[in-house]
Order: C-alpha cells, then sequence, then structure tokens
C-alpha cells in the first residue's frame, strides 16, 4: 500500500525539475545571470541531493569565516582585558590606602640621633594629667555656664523693662467749617486750639478757600491712638456752635 503511494507520489522525486523551472522563471524576471552564478546553477548545482550539498558547503565555508572573525574579536577583547587588569593592578599598588596597608620599613638617618626614653615618658605623664585635669573640671564648666545664663537673662530683662514701651500715635487734618463769610476765622481757630485733652498736641493750620466767600479751617493734629479717638475730637470742636458747623477729617495717618 505504501509502495503504490510513493509510485504515484512525484512532487519530492522530481523536485530538481521544479528548482529548474523556478530558476528559470526568477531568471526571466530578473534578467541574465552572470558566469558565476550560472556556474553555481549549473547542473550539478540543480540536480537534487547535488545541489543541496553544495549549497550547505557554502553555508559552512561562511559560517567558519565569520567564527574566525568572531575569534579574531573575542582575543581583542581579552588583551584589553588583561591590560585593564594591569593598570588596576598598578593604581591600587599606588594608592594611599595600599601605602597605608603595606609594612613600612624605618630609616634613620646616621645624623639623627634617638630620642632618649626620659623624654617620651614625661610627654606621656604630661598628657595623662592634661586629660585627668579636663575631665575633672566638667562639673565647674557647667557651673560657671548656668551662672553666665542667668546673670544675662536678669540684664536682659532689666533692659528690657527700662526700655519705654512704643506708642501709637496718627496724624489728623481737620477741616473745620464756619456756618458763613461773617464768621470770625481767627476766633474760630482760637475756640477750636482751646481743646486740650491728654494726649492731643495741636499743628500748623491754613485758611482755604470754599466759594461765596466762605473759607474753611484745616489744621493739623497728632493724637495718641489709646487717649484720644476721632469721635471724641469731633465732639469736642463741635461744641462750639456760635461758630463751628462741622468737622470733616481730610486726612488720617499712622505714624
Amino acid at each position: 500500500m505504501a509502495t503504490n503511494f510513493l509510485v504515484h507520489e512525484k512532487i519530492w522525486f522530481d523536485k530538481f525539475k521544479y528548482d529548474d523551472a523556478e530558476r528559470k522563471f526568477y531568471e526571466q524576471m530578473n534578467g541574465p545571470v552572470t558566469g558565476s552564478s550560472r556556474q553555481s546553477s549549473g547542473p550539478g548545482a540543480s540536480s537534487g541531493p547535488s545541489g543541496d550539498h553544495s549549497e550547505l558547503v557554502t553555508r559552512i565555508a561562511s559560517l567558519e569565516v565569520e567564527n574566525q572573525s568572531l575569534r579574531g574579536v573575542v582575543q581583542d577583547l581579552q588583551q584589553a582585558i588583561a591590560k585593564l587588569e594591569a593598570r588596576l593592578s598598578v593604581l591600587e599598588k599606588s594608592s594611599p590606602a595600599h601605602r597605608a596597608t603595606a609594612p613600612q620599613t624605618q630609616h634613620v638617618s646616621p645624623m639623627r640621633q634617638a630620642e632618649p626614653p626620659t623624654r617620651k615618658a614625661a610627654a606621656a605623664e604630661d598628657d595623662e594629667d592634661d586629660d585627668i585635669d579636663l575631665f575633672g573640671s566638667d562639673e565647674e564648666d557647667d557651673k560657671e555656664a548656668v551662672r553666665l545664663r542667668e546673670e544675662r537673662l536678669r540684664q536682659y530683662a532689666e533692659k528690657k523693662a527700662k526700655k519705654p514701651a512704643l506708642v501709637a500715635k496718627s496724624s489728623i487734618l481737620l477741616d473745620v467749617k464756619p456756618w458763613d463769610d461773617e464768621t470770625d476765622m481767627a476766633q474760630l481757630e482760637a475756640c477750636v486750639r482751646s481743646v486740650q485733652l491728654d494726649g492731643l498736641t495741636w499743628g500748623g493750620s491754613k485758611l482755604v478757600p470754599v466759594g461765596y466767600g466762605i473759607r474753611k479751617l484745616q489744621i493739623q493734629c497728632v493724637v495718641e491712638d489709646d487717649k484720644v479717638g476721632t469721635d471724641l475730637l469731633e465732639e469736642e470742636i463741635t461744641k462750639f456752635e456760635e461758630h463751628v458747623q462741622s468737622v470733616d477729617i481730610a486726612a488720617f495717618n499712622k505714624i
């Protein structure tokens, strides 16, 4: 049964025919081939198993060439790594840490004499005495530091108590308007300045024309905010009803 099937199946046995047909088709599509391509595609190359064998040989040759090139690259890398390791070892030997760990030999100059042991012993005793004094004086230093801190705090409190407190003041410009043009403005100013309050200080003044021959009095004053308010000041000035019609605040600035 299997033998009869293989007799009728001609695809694999006639493979070289299909290869020749495929080669001719591509030659017609791509144009005539060169002499080298003709030789490679001769009867021996396209004839079944022999063609596959030549293709395999070509691939093996290319792989060998590639393998040789890779071997050259690997050798170059190995040489570079060896050079780096040698340089690293030289740098490690010349580093300060390596010098510190390396045993050092003491070279004694023939002209220099060694110090007598008595001087070294005396120096060691002085160092021990200094250390003992330092550790023993910690408690005294702490007491002195506490005393100085308390003294400075007391001086700061006294200085702060003697310093006068800041007083908030304001500068006020008042517009005092009379009833008409017949009002005696000198008498009106005298009435305004007669207002005396704790924390009130009068300043300069001038007469400003309003219209129709009427002039108003602009007068400056300085007040302490905690003692004198604007409402109290207006109330005291408007008590002079014969001369004063109204009082307005033209300007108010903190000092």
